[in-house]
């Protein structure tokens, strides 16, 4: 029994001694798992904040891309135009107001200046009337000058044979009678050849031979190159066979008949989109003269892309790709 007593008393010494340790040991353990925690929060904080910076750079870089990428699509998009009128051209401007590329006058011009000029003085003929090549009735600017020049000389006032008995004064009045007179009657005839006073289908006539004038052949052959020898006419031994001389003006090739058709699309454009939305007969011939004019493009872009001829084509007409790529649908 002593010796149980004495075992007893040595345990509870042995675990007076070596409890403080193990608590020692724990509270070390905790304040080391605390000083961590305290660090890896810092961490944490300072990498908050620095995602937080580079989030906001992010952003801001996304918003400049986004907003870059619209102006860059607006861009291609008024670039590339509409399938059925393209881009507006100085040219396509003189076709839709009868006028040609030169003329700087407006009518509001011309109103004001008909509207102030003296009423006995003879009114002054449109600016953009003198300044047309096209007159209506199939006249020429030089066949209306000669036909005025004969009839001021078929009515100009006589000669007295006997100048001992011609009264000067009188015949002074009379000259400016005369060529008052003649002024206001080249001003009329103007008028009524002018295609600004000319019905819907005189113009579109005009205009057709304007186009004519312009993209035929046998007016671009003077002034434009001709397109480059593809390699197999080169190396080839067969004699190119010449072409045969043109009998009058060319109204067949591809370039003038696309040009028509567009003058006739934008016709039918202006009606359509206009009061005459629900009118189907002209959304399926608009629709035909679309698709009419497409094959020809895909044909001429085969055929002659990048030549003189296409280029001149293609930037006085304001033809862009949505013209003849992809499907053309009218809305």
């Amino acid at each position: 029994m002593a010796n149980k007593g004495a075992c007893q008393c040595l345990m509870k010494s042995l675990c007076e001694i070596v409890k403080p340790s193990v608590f020692q040991w724990q509270s070390l353990r905790r304040t080391f798992s605390n000083s961590s925690c305290v660090l890896k929060a810092r961490e944490k904080r300072r990498g908050h904040y620095e995602e937080s910076y580079a989030y906001l750079r992010s952003s801001q870089r996304k918003a400049a891309n986004v907003a870059r990428q619209a102006e860059l699509k607006e861009q291609r998009a008024a670039a590339l135009g509409g399938p059925i009128r393209g881009v507006t051209t100085p040219f396509i401007k003189s076709l839709d107001s009868d006028t040609p590329p030169q003329a700087t006058a407006t009518i509001d011009e011309v109103s004001h200046t008909l509207t102030s000029s003296p009423p006995n003085d003879p009114p002054t003929s449109l600016a953009y009337a003198r300044d047309e090549t096209h007159l209506n009735y199939y006249l020429t600017k030089p066949e209306l000058q000669t036909s005025l020049d004969y009839s001021r000389s078929l009515s100009e006032p006589l000669v007295a044979v006997d100048r001992e008995r011609a009264d000067p004064m009188k015949e002074a009045e009379e000259a400016k009678l005369h060529n008052a007179g003649h002024e206001i009657a080249t001003e009329a005839v103007s008028r009524i050849v002018s295609l600004a006073n000319a019905s819907s289908r005189e113009r579109t006539r005009a205009n057709v031979q304007r186009i004519i004038d312009t993209f035929g052949r046998h007016s671009t052959d003077n002034y434009l190159r001709p397109k480059a020898p593809s390699l197999l006419s080169t190396y080839s031994t067969i004699a190119e066979r010449k072409p045969t001389p043109r009998a009058g003006p060319d109204t067949g090739s591809s370039e003038v008949q696309i040009g028509i058709l567009t003058a006739k699309i934008r016709i039918l454009a202006d009606r359509y989109e206009g009061a005459n939305r629900n009118d189907k007969v002209n959304k399926r011939n608009l629709r035909l003269l679309l698709h009419r004019r497409q094959k020809l493009l895909k044909y001429m872009y085969g055929k002659e892309r990048g030549s003189d001829r296409w280029t001149n084509m293609i930037e006085k007409l304001g033809l862009t790709e949505a013209t003849w790529k992809g499907q053309i649908a009218v809305q």
